[in-house]
């Protein structure tokens, strides 16, 4: 069910752009309007008020239940202690990535090295992270927006340069699936913006394609990482060449 809070906001946003007061609420329910006011100062509904508000608004109770949890402000980044925490220990960083990638407990299970109870554990601890929420039978829920990122510059990216860039770059890149392009320009301070442009639309396009796949399951599919990179640049061999004062005539 949702947080409390969160129902309790969601009824209200919902109650006034109906242009519902207490008292119109007092009067579906057969209270008083003070007793009302209690009742959602202490944000404890029982079911069946719940169910009497629901009908009040036009909704079933679901209906209410998921405009709660839809409504509710997801993860967009974490904060640089929780990825420190995530880089310290490989399984939990493991475990965080299968499920930003929509993965199952038992997927996870059955693809790598993790008993059952060592994978409930680090679940629980992205968990108490904020990042999914666990439900009854091990059920993962992700909190994380569509649009979750790691920090810039921060332990999670800075470690993918020291390990992760190396790892990656150590191929051939002559695969099915796999390419790597360079391309050089010499461009305005405009056409370099357009540049920066295109390429965040085109990692909103991987987004959109993860999102696309996610209920597929992880035989059906495999990683596929892509490096967008763009800066200032010139070769050394150049640089060492530039004239250092005013060209010669």
């Amino acid at each position: 069910m949702a947080g409390a809070a969160q129902l309790m906001a969601t009824i209200k946003r919902l109650l006034k752009s109906r242009q519902m007061t207490y008292k119109t609420v007092a009067q579906a329910l057969e209270l008083s309007e003070a007793s009302v006011k209690r009742l959602f100062a202490s944000e404890r509904f029982t079911i069946d008020r719940l169910e009497q508000i629901s009908e009040l608004l036009g909704l079933t109770m679901v209906e209410l239940l998921q405009e709660s949890e839809s409504s509710r402000p997801r993860l967009r980044l974490l904060s640089p202690e929780q990825e420190a925490r995530l880089v310290a220990d490989q399984k939990l960083m493991l475990v965080s990535v299968c499920v930003l990638n929509h993965w199952t407990m038992k997927d996870i299970v059955a693809a790598y090295r993790l008993s059952e109870s060592e994978c409930i554990k680090q679940l629980l601890v992205l968990d108490s992270m904020g990042i999914i929420q666990v439900h009854a039978n091990n059920r993962i829920r992700l909190l994380a927006a569509r649009d979750f990122d790691w920090i810039p510059n921060g332990p999670i990216r800075r470690s993918f340069l020291k390990v992760g860039l190396p790892e990656f770059l150590n191929s051939q890149f002559d695969g099915h699936d796999e390419s790597l392009d360079f391309a050089y320009g010499v461009l305005t301070e405009a056409a370099s913006t357009q540049l920066h442009a295109e390429l965040r639309k085109l990692r909103s396009r991987l987004a959109a394609l993860h999102e696309a796949s996610s209920s597929a399951s992880p035989q059906e599919k495999r990683g596929i990482a892509v490096l967008l990179a763009a800066r200032s640049w010139e070769p050394d061999s150049f640089r060492k060449l530039r004239r250092s004062g005013p060209l010669e005539s």
